[in-house]
């Protein structure tokens, strides 16, 4: 990020005249540098450059602090943090609410998209819809885009990246080509946004297959592994009897020990297998003894022990968490924590706490029960969280608003309840995510609008002569067949 502001300079002074003192323009002129790099590396504080420095070698980032610049004051503030608004920031200087990028993925027009999705063009070098992708949401130019104006198109500009939006957005609106890497066919590819097929560079380098290459290599440190003592071990004891459990848009849950996590890769590791269309709804850690609940969208849950799960590999795609009804889908998972309540939350900003003896263990793979009763007016489930008394909720809607209430506020009710107003959004506008914190006496938290007592009352007598009445399916899973692992990573 640092070096990228520093070629902005670089690139503002070859193309002015210095004005020299007394008001006569100096003679002396910059070179144009021949070629400019950008390399974004994801979570490395400004600071690292100087913790680990005595571990460098030649050239890199030695070369870049002895005869570059380290421009430290370079701050863009934007929520969240996540890679694509922090690429699109760096390479436009701009911020969500201008650039266009307001996440990974966001919601437009009221319907969910990722960000550089576009069904409007076609996969090249391969025919995975992976690869129908352009800067179509992207509103402003890129530092690319602004050199090829600067030099009549002379500029050539090409984006290149393992991940498609780390490609596609920091190339901008008009460049050379962007390049990203197909997990299906295990080569770079692009999209009929950019070019018809593949140039033949492009394609020889695809045939060396350097990625299956690397794959096959074990990754070896620098130094002695004993001799790293800026950073504390990558292997822990407390690591011991922990597990992961992931579960899938689709309902799959799966369970893998953490220790096969602990060798990571440069360019990462399969964490899950995915079907086609399907994707992670929620990951926790646990201690091989949980239990969590998982929610879906149209409002039912189900309560699992992990024990009822075996651990699986990395690359296992799971088994059938909850049997999903049509239209449905997994949208949350918490992890259950005894004294805690369970808190669920409407895209239309309603929400309420249920006691967690109200959701009983259900053998996985089953219907589960209610957790809410959704409907247009009152919205759809956004998630679920479990919460303590002395929790802070911090919550967001589409339109960037940000609120924090104190969990202690929500009224414990029951299942059935409808719950009471926790964030107020209008229009097309809706709360796309929250989070339990701790309590900051020196935050502000807005106050929750709380119904009367009359209404609360009739309310949940509602509610409880519905819970009477509820029959719950509760059946052994039928998914064997499930179980299924990738052969290759």
């Amino acid at each position: 990020m640092k070096k990228t502001t520093t070629v902005l300079a670089a690139l503002f002074l070859s193309c002015c005249g210095i004005q020299a003192q007394g008001g006569k323009s100096a003679s002396m002129t910059f070179l144009r540098p021949r070629l400019v790099v950008g390399i974004v590396i994801d979570q490395m504080r400004w600071d690292y450059l100087y913790r680990y420095q005595q571990r460098y070698t030649e050239g890199g980032f030695k070369r870049l602090l002895t005869e570059g610049y380290s421009c430290e004051n370079t701050r863009l503030p934007y929520i969240p943090s996540v890679t694509a608004i922090g690429h699109t920031c760096i390479y436009t200087g701009s911020v969500p609410t201008i650039h266009g990028i307001a996440g990974n993925n966001f919601y437009k027009d009221g319907k969910k998209v990722y960000c550089t999705d576009d069904p409007s063009v076609r996969p090249v070098g391969t025919t995975a819809k992976s690869a129908q992708m352009s800067p179509c949401n992207l509103w402003v130019t890129t530092i690319g885009d602004e050199m090829k104006l600067a030099t009549n198109g002379r500029s050539k500009v090409v984006g290149v990246s393992l991940k498609d939006r780390a490609s596609i957005l920091p190339a901008g609106q008009n460049p050379d080509g962007a390049y990203w890497f197909d997990d299906q066919t295990g080569n770079f590819v692009t999209s009929s946004y950019y070019m018809d097929k593949l140039p033949e560079w492009v394609v020889s380098f695809n045939k060396e297959k350097h990625a299956a290459k690397y794959l096959s290599n074990k990754w070896q440190t620098l130094y002695p592994d004993d001799s790293y003592t800026e950073s504390t071990a990558d292997a822990t004891d407390y690591e011991d009897g922990k597990f992961l459990i992931m579960v899938t848009k689709n309902g799959k849950i799966k369970r893998t020990p953490l220790s096969a996590y602990k060798n990571v890769r440069k360019n990462g590791l399969r964490a899950v297998g995915l079907d086609d269309g399907d994707e992670i709804a929620g990951v926790r850690l646990t201690d091989g003894s949980a239990q969590v609940i998982v929610a879906t969208r149209n409002g039912y849950a189900i309560r699992i022990d992990e024990t009822q799960m075996r651990p699986m590999s990395r690359t296992a795609h799971g088994v059938k968490a909850i049997k999903l009804r049509d239209g449905d889908y997994v949208v949350s998972m918490a992890r259950v924590r005894e004294g805690a309540s369970v808190l669920t939350v409407t895209d239309k900003g309603l929400g309420r706490r249920v006691k967690l003896d109200d959701y009983r263990i259900q053998n996985r793979g089953g219907y589960g029960m209610l957790n809410y009763k959704v409907s247009d007016d009152k919205g759809y489930v956004c998630g679920i969280k479990i919460v303590d008394e002395e929790d802070d909720i911090i919550m967001i809607a589409t339109d960037g608003v940000i609120i924090r209430i104190r969990a202690c506020d929500i009224r414990i009710m029951g299942r059935y309840a409808t719950g009471v107003k926790l964030m107020r959004v209008s229009g097309e506008d809706r709360v796309v995510a929250f989070t339990r914190a701790e309590h900051d006496d020196s935050a502000e938290t807005e106050k929750i609008e709380q119904p009367s007592e009359e209404e609360l009352e009739k309310e949940m007598a509602e509610a409880a002569a519905e819970e009477q009445n509820e029959v719950v399916i509760d059946e052994a899973p039928d998914d064997d067949e499930d179980e299924q692992e990738d052969t290759e990573e």
